[in-house]
């Protein structure tokens, strides 16, 4: 089985702090740039689970950075160079305290708050008599805090977010047209494949007073995706969607027994699992940029990325 890099150490040139995420870590470099390695930990429900999955990093990574890159025209992003696989710099950004969560469909959580009687969430209200799955007449914007470690991301609505002062009426504005045009793009490419883009969430901040587009896009880590076809035909059935996300990862912990409480045991993640996660992820891959995944030399992963990034650093 490859190798994979759950943990990581690096002291670049410059580097002046280094942030240890769920999955992935953050080298600060010179006070103006970020260095992203997307490492092959992976969580849910908001436990690292103690194996890595081979080549995760280096698909999130990918993904992220081709839909950056398909998006500039939009607004203006963070990333500067993927100088490695699993590796993305990009500018330091003062990031908004909120998360701007986009649905096209009622499904997930929202659809669960919808089914126990809710009908407006986040200030947004929602149409009655709406089905599991069902398409918004037009996307809804549902934002979230973005939590301290080790706490939850809550609901926040338009009017709580410019009351409490995390944006100014200009910034949100500008936050929810850029969100609204990330998405209908995404929906765009996403059909190209086949595919259905459900819900996803951007972040955003400032550089010298500009608004960038902030960390990772579109990927199965912050998006939801159905397989278009055969959609219509569950949806009127009340069967459950196709899913192109890293769902399927819950739904094993789920039957497995752990939801990341108290007491429960991550089940064991023998190789045959693990190496099944890998694989889906290359699925996913290839589903979601419609090209062939090329998996990495992964011998000296560390020796490679810290070469790759330290190279890239002394040239700029």
């Amino acid at each position: 089985m490859a190798k994979v890099l759950t943990n990581t150490d690096f002291n670049f040139e410059k580097q002046n702090k280094v942030y240890h995420g769920k999955v992935r870590d953050v080298y600060f470099v010179d006070n103006d740039k970020l260095v992203m390695v997307a490492t092959d930990r992976i969580s849910a429900f908001d436990v690292v689970l103690p194996k890595g999955i081979p080549f995760k990093g280096q698909m999130l990574n990918q993904i992220a950075a081709k839909f950056l890159d398909a998006t500039t025209d939009i607004c203006p992003n963070w990333k500067l160079a993927t100088p490695d696989p699993m590796v993305t710099v990009g500018v330091l950004c003062e990031g908004f305290p909120i998360e701007m969560i986009v649905r096209g469909y009622l499904c997930g959580s929202a659809w669960r708050a919808y089914k126990s009687g809710v009908r407006e969430i986040c200030g947004v209200k929602l149409p009655e008599g709406m089905k599991e799955n069902q398409k918004f007449p037009e996307p809804i914007i549902t934002p979230t805090t973005k939590a301290e470690i080790g706490e939850h991301d809550a609901d926040i609505s338009k009017e709580e977010i410019l009351a409490r002062g995390l944006a100014t009426p200009e910034e949100y504005a500008l936050l929810e047209k850029y969100t609204i045009a990330l998405f209908n793009r995404g929906t765009e490419i996403a059909a190209e494949r086949g595919l259905i883009l459900v819900d996803t969430k951007y972040e955003f901040g400032k550089h010298n007073g500009t608004i960038y587009l902030m960390d990772e896009i579109h990927t199965p880590d912050s998006s939801r995706y159905f397989y278009a076809e055969g959609y219509q035909e569950k949806f009127e059935k009340g069967e459950p969607q196709k899913q192109l996300s890293k769902e399927f990862v819950r739904e094993w912990l789920m039957d497995n027994g752990f939801q990341g409480k108290e007491g429960q045991q991550v089940p064991e993640m023998t190789d045959a699992i693990v190496e099944n996660i890998s694989n889906r992820y290359i699925e996913l891959y290839e589903n979601i940029t419609g090209e062939k995944f090329v998996k990495a030399d992964t011998d000296n992963l560390n020796t490679r990325i810290e070469k790759n990034v330290s190279e890239y650093l002394a040239n700029k």
